[in-house]
């Protein structure tokens, strides 16, 4: 299919993007990275407690923008080993929520579209599948293909957003980032993308640290179009041109 290159190109995220991970997935990935933490700062016999698990976590979190990337930088601890023991989940299909009509939403948006996620690959095909939206994505960049120089340069990396455009042969201007992740949008704004911010999973009490706390839902100034759904976003095309 012939694409015009003047159309827009649209990076979706994933989690609680396309999907509910607050629902089920996101309290399982916690306790999983949870029990893998705290065998990382344990003893080598003795797991670390609860308070240093959170606190190691949140700091990374705030200092790289992903936890794994503080364990590799000051734990030697291997990205594809973390991710992969992390994203383990036996019953995932179960796990997955999601409304209804989102291929027929894919359709209606003008443009190419790119699934663009900090998951893994493994588990974000997997949901992808479950969701069954593969067919209305060009491409599927996933975690391990954002590096940089060869390190791992995740959302919200700025290197990394502009060495994305450069293989795609893209223009900021082309790229509109739907997203959950103020943090992501923020980087992707500063680039000269157009931005969606998507709300209807977000939750401002989140216990799960796998969010930056939200003060506030208001739309700040890096967000050109806030939905709540994604549903939403054709009546909001008008904003993202």
């Amino acid at each position: 299919m012939n694409i015009n290159s003047s159309s827009p190109v649209w990076l979706f995220d994933l989690d609680n993007t396309l999907h509910n991970a607050s629902h089920a997935i996101f309290p399982q990935l916690m306790a999983n990275m949870n029990t893998y933490i705290a065998e990382v700062l344990g003893d080598g016999v003795t797991p670390a407690g609860s308070a240093a698990v959170d606190a190691a976590r949140t700091l990374y979190w705030r200092r790289y923008g992903a936890t794994m990337l503080g364990l590799v930088k000051h734990h030697g601890v291997s990205a594809e080993h973390f991710l992969r023991t992390t994203h383990e989940m036996a019953d995932l299909a179960s796990m997955v929520r999601a409304e209804r009509g989102l291929g027929k939403l894919l359709r209606r948006l003008p443009g190419r579209k790119i699934l663009f996620t900090n998951a893994p690959h493994r588990y974000s095909a997997a949901v992808l599948r479950h969701l069954g939206l593969q067919r209305h994505f060009s491409h599927h960049i996933a975690v391990e293909a954002m590096k940089v120089h060869r390190q791992l340069r995740p959302k919200p990396s700025k290197l990394m957003l502009r060495q994305l455009m450069r293989r795609q042969g893209l223009t900021a201007r082309r790229c509109i980032l739907v997203e959950d992740t103020l943090a992501n949008l923020r980087s992707a704004h500063a680039l000269g993308m157009r931005t969606a911010w998507v709300t209807q999973y977000l939750r401002r009490d989140d216990t799960h640290g796998l969010a930056h706390p939200l003060k506030t839902l208001n739309r700040p100034a890096w967000v050109d179009v806030k939905v709540k759904s994604v549903r939403l976003l054709p009546a909001r095309l008008h904003r993202l041109r």
